[in-house]
């Protein structure tokens, strides 16, 4: 594995936590907030870490710079266009702050990727749809290089917010799925609490003998 480069982290945390009801990156799990997992498990591999959130006084207390987004009402296509931009280190990790299971060894291997392109994501197997196969691209779990910031300032202002939009305008490196399971093998990485159930599972399982204890997820989760 290479020698780690420098890498910044931003952590998206500006959303409007509909399905919840309220801010769920604030909620309790094993005693810290959900957020703080997030960081905690990114830390080893960030030369410096920042929340991307508007209007959200209370995450002053986690000591990391907070910067609003350039785009508001733009979805996740803006948080990650302010992360970039907003970036000390020409390449950034954004990771979605409701996800409390992200693996700091498949972080390392990420940030350990040769970074010859402007998107790297994890490529989860194609799921059967009514349009046929697709694939699932992670892409709030992914590095983004300054170099994609051209194509996605053009896509926020002709109003496109589907993340994976200005994907065909640059370089993008999949990351097949069964490298991520020699990392993750339950591909709990990608596990969202966004609704309460969700939340719940995630509290449960905390609450046992950490995050590996066995149980089924609830509907929705990756195993």
């Amino acid at each position: 594995m290479n020698a780690l480069q420098p890498l910044s982290v931003a952590i998206l945390a500006g959303g409007q936590s509909r399905r919840m009801g309220r801010d769920k990156a604030l909620l309790d799990v094993g005693g810290r907030a959900l957020i703080e997992h997030v960081i905690e498990r990114a830390r080893p591999v960030a030369s410096e870490i920042m929340l991307i959130a508007s209007d959200r006084p209370a995450y002053a207390r986690f000591g990391l710079r907070v910067v609003p987004d350039r785009y508001p009402q733009s979805g996740a296509l803006g948080g990650i266009y302010t992360a970039i931009a907003e970036a000390e280190y020409h390449h950034c990790l954004v990771l979605a702050c409701d996800m409390p299971f992200v693996n700091t060894d498949l972080l390392r291997y990420m940030a350990s990727v040769p970074r010859d392109y402007d998107v790297l994501v994890p490529s989860l197997a194609p799921e059967r749809s009514t349009q046929g196969e697709r694939e699932t691209l992670e892409t709030l779990h992914a590095i983004y290089g300054k170099t994609c910031l051209p194509a996605i300032e053009r896509q926020l202002q002709e109003g496109i917010l589907k993340v994976i939009g200005f994907f065909s305008q640059v370089r993008v490196e999949r990351i097949p799925e069964e490298v991520v399971r020699q990392y993750d093998p339950n591909l709990l990485s990608f596990y969202n609490a966004n609704t309460p159930e969700e939340y719940e599972w995630v509290r449960r399982r905390y609450a046992g003998d950490g995050p590996e204890e066995t149980g089924d997820p609830v509907e929705g989760s990756p195993e």
